[in-house]
């Protein structure tokens, strides 16, 4: 088994016995479609060390062993650049994303991302695998991103997420002082008129619900943790310029960039549950230097 592959397996239960492999896969662990019948292509089944069908009927006890992909190969050109590794194990890759680096390569932004960091680092290794990041930071947001390392955790985790299993935890410092302690903001977000990048609260937007506390109060500064229901772009600049709060640098959306020059915005926790052992999985990102710098320069 080459470096580009993980073995999953599961001991059957005494409530699996007599059901399908297929069966237990899709229902008790979620298994997508596609992905099964990737596995049953590639005869990549087994039990008790021995090939079988996805739809023979398992007995309690046996393992089951999945051998969940083969090499891959990526469009994206690797590139040797530095990669601040939070967490890393044969399912997923957790990053700190610095400031100014976009997650995925655009016709805007072909190298230099996140993206050809994460495949030269594998390419490095003598891995060949696809860049599957489950969710997207904007370029001068810092902090976690997670990135699948093969199909079966990206299926796993995207699963998560549409559910609302996954918690994004943000912190930011904000113009001015908030009167509550806590509140949300659901308010629905939609393109500003005439533009392809900015966003406006608008009835007819998508459904978009931010959580905040205030952590801290300066002069004429609030430090806010926000955790998101949803994840729309631009949701947390949105809904603070909502307020009347635009964030710190934020010049998009109206922010004073006296202090800082970017969206003081950080993704500072994500948690959910590992793809393949199912027990809760915490990554916390340190602060980058920028924010070390701001909350030096602002006052009690």
């Amino acid at each position: 088994m080459n470096s580009s592959t993980t073995l999953w397996e599961y001991r059957l239960q005494s409530e699996d016995a007599g059901q399908k492999y297929l069966s237990i896969l899709k229902h008790k662990f979620h298994f997508s479609l596609k992905v099964l019948q990737h596995l049953k292509e590639g005869e990549r089944v087994w039990v008790d060390g021995h090939f079988t069908y996805l739809t023979a009927r398992g007995k309690e006890g046996e393992v089951l062993s999945l051998q969940l992909f083969a090499e891959e190969e990526t469009t994206i050109e690797g590139e040797d650049l530095p990669l601040n590794i939070l967490y890393e194990d044969d399912y997923l890759l957790a990053v700190n994303k610095p400031v100014g680096q976009v997650v995925h390569p655009n016709h805007r932004y072909p190298c230099q991302t996140l993206g050809n960091a994460v495949v030269g680092y594998w390419q490095g290794r003598g891995e060949h695998r696809l860049y599957r990041p489950i969710h997207r930071i904007d370029r001068n947001t810092s902090g976690v991103v997670i990135i699948a390392k093969n199909q079966f955790s990206h299926q796993q985790l995207a699963w998560q997420l549409e559910r609302g299993h996954i918690h994004k935890r943000y912190v930011g410092f904000v113009q001015g002082l908030l009167r509550e302690n806590s509140g949300t903001i659901a308010s629905p977000i939609g393109f500003a008129a005439n533009s392809f990048i900015k966003r406006q609260i608008r009835d007819n937007g998508e459904p978009a619900r931010t959580n905040y506390r205030v952590l801290h109060r300066y002069a004429g500064v609030s430090f806010l943790e926000f955790t998101l229901e949803t994840g729309r772009t631009h949701q947390i600049r949105v809904h603070c310029e909502s307020l009347g709060h635009p964030l710190l640098g934020d010049d998009l959306y109206g922010g004073d960039t006296t202090l800082i020059g970017r969206q003081a915005l950080h993704s500072s926790v994500y948690a959910f549950l590992h793809p393949a052992t199912g027990l809760p999985l915490v990554i916390r990102a340190p602060f980058p230097a920028d924010l070390k710098d701001l909350l030096k320069a602002l006052k009690p």
